[in-house]
């Protein structure tokens, strides 16, 4: 008697479909589970085994064969348990075999027979319902598995709960989806004194969904800045909570079919791993990278983190993707990040501190600064230095513009790119930063003063093409936030400001006092120069 059930097999966010078979025929009695399965999988019929016997069925006395199909196709992880238990229930006649055929099952099997959760039922559900057949899966599971759509999804505490369904002993209700997750309250800009430049910069870069760097002295609000950036950011739309959640379900990370509109805001410590950052592991979870998808990644402490770690990023911040390679699959997940980083000038940090004295000069400075390579630092829209807050700032009330007057102003931005693109007849671009090519040539070419600026400024600070392109894209938002449709020279002047840390030395031309000279917002202006 041979039986089939489906299931799927993970390869990153999306779920291939797998098919599970099972055959009975004389011989000794045995029990083996073929189709490259890890160490989870073989482990199942173990499971498998106990379960069954705890609702009172033991299995036959026959060769026992459970092949997963596409037998070439690596199998990972403990939610193979119910669909081969489904199988074995089928090939011995206690389930009807119609009624599993319009279902995929995904479940691990604890020994007295109920269902454990596992991760990725939000992914399943959607790879079940675009196949035409309802889910079942784990109790825990089934808040979140309701957020795929309309579709029949059976959600049972126990696999006798699942047989007495069938069998019409008992009805399983169909689980509700899962409750938003309330907004988190994240720290306000108005408890941030001083630094108008860096709020400036961190507006910039949240309305644009640019990477943001920042360098100054321990104690000089780095941190405190990267915090509040969640607060200023738009919520997800639905299709990007979508997104978000399939990633987190992966991860095991959704509690409850909780999901929420908030972007993710991730900040790993510097002695994370290559693996925790981009991922891998033993069943390719993914990473840091991955978890901040449309959200913020923030990098405290930056030259800190191992250079191979530092340097893995620069592919998922052109691509938007990380891609782990393995021998005999490569695995992706979407990794369209908003790097924001922190550090000091120097191991000491006071290198740029007037009122201290570096321990080490100049050494210091360039020994701390060459662990992260050039062309990661090309990478980095913005990059800005903060100065030691001074007490006079400190004991000033604080400031009456904080983050919701920020958030408006981004929010505004955001829905101008959002038009923008849209009238332009593309998908899968949401911010400038994502803006390339002959896209970004057509919707932020300066003017003719802006343009004759932005080529003395290439030649002179010898911007990479990269540099040159991130330049337009900076300053295309800069006129987003000002609501204007056209890209002048005031906003090549503060786009090309925000480059000056990845400059090549080279003396100072006309237009870089012209930069200086310029203010960049009412009480600001930022100083440009090139040693």
């Amino acid at each position: 008697m041979a039986a089939q059930v489906h299931t799927i097999a993970f390869e990153g966010i999306e779920a291939r479909e797998v098919s599970v078979q099972v055959a009975t025929v004389n011989g000794l009695p045995s029990f083996q589970i073929v189709g490259l399965g890890d160490k989870a999988v073989t482990e199942s019929k173990e499971r498998v085994r106990a379960a069954l016997a705890a609702i009172g069925l033991g299995l036959p006395s026959m060769h026992l064969t459970v092949n997963l199909a596409p037998a070439d196709l690596p199998k990972e992880g403990s939610h193979y348990d119910l669909p081969i238990a489904l199988g074995l229930l089928t090939a011995m006649e206690v389930l009807p075999r119609e009624a599993l055929e319009r279902f995929t099952a995904i479940g691990e099997l604890a020994l007295d027979g109920t269902i454990s959760p596992v991760a990725g039922a939000l992914p399943a559900a959607i790879a079940a319902n675009g196949a035409g057949r309802g889910l079942i899966c784990p109790q825990a599971c089934g808040p979140e598995a309701a957020w795929a759509g309309d579709m029949e999804i059976l959600a049972p505490r126990s696999i006798i709960a699942l047989v007495n369904h069938f069998k019409g002993a008992q009805v399983l209700s169909p689980p509700k989806r899962g409750t938003k997750a309330t907004g988190t309250v994240c720290p306000d800009f108005s408890e941030v004194k001083g630094q108008e430049s860096a709020k400036r910069a961190a507006e910039v870069a949240a309305a644009g969904g640019h990477n943001l760097l920042m360098m100054g002295p321990p104690g000089s609000g780095k941190s405190m800045l990267a915090q509040r950036m969640p607060g200023i950011l738009p919520p997800l739309t639905s299709e990007e909570m979508l997104e978000v959640s399939m990633i987190q379900s992966v991860a095991g990370l959704i509690e409850k079919g909780q999901i929420g509109s908030d972007r993710p805001y991730r900040a790993p410590h510097h002695s994370a791993s290559m693996a925790a950052m981009i991922g891998g592991g033993l069943r390719v979870k993914p990473g840091e990278v991955s978890l901040a998808h449309l959200g913020v990644l923030f990098l405290d402490e930056l030259p800190e983190f191992a250079r191979p770690v530092l340097e893995s990023l620069r592919q998922p911040i052109e691509t938007g993707k990380a891609v782990i390679a393995r021998a005999n699959a490569h695995v992706s997940y979407p990794a369209k990040f908003q790097l924001v980083a922190a550090m000091n000038p120097c191991r000491c940090g006071y290198a740029t501190d007037l009122g201290r004295a570096c321990s080490r000069g100049k050494n210091c400075i360039s020994d701390y600064q060459a662990k992260f390579s050039g062309p990661l630092m090309d990478r980095i829209d913005i990059q800005i230095e903060l100065q030691p807050v001074s007490a006079a700032d400190l004991s000033c009330p604080p400031p009456s513009e904080g983050s919701p007057e920020i958030a408006e102003r981004v929010a505004n931005a955001r829905a101008a790119q959002t038009e923008r693109f849209k009238n332009l007849g593309l998908t899968g671009i949401r911010t400038n930063a994502d803006a390339d090519g002959a896209l970004l040539e057509n919707i932020a070419t300066p003017d003719t003063p802006g343009k004759a600026l932005l080529t003395q400024a290439a030649d002179a600070l010898r911007l990479t093409a990269r540099g040159y392109h991130r330049v337009l894209r900076v300053a295309r938002t800069l006129a987003d936030l000002e609501g204007k449709d056209a890209v002048g020279r005031v906003h090549i002047a503060e786009a090309v400001a925000y480059r000056q840390m990845s400059a090549a030395p080279h003396a100072p031309g006309p237009h870089l006092r012209a930069l200086n000279e310029h203010p960049t917002k009412p009480g600001l202006r930022r100083k440009v120069s090139v040693s």
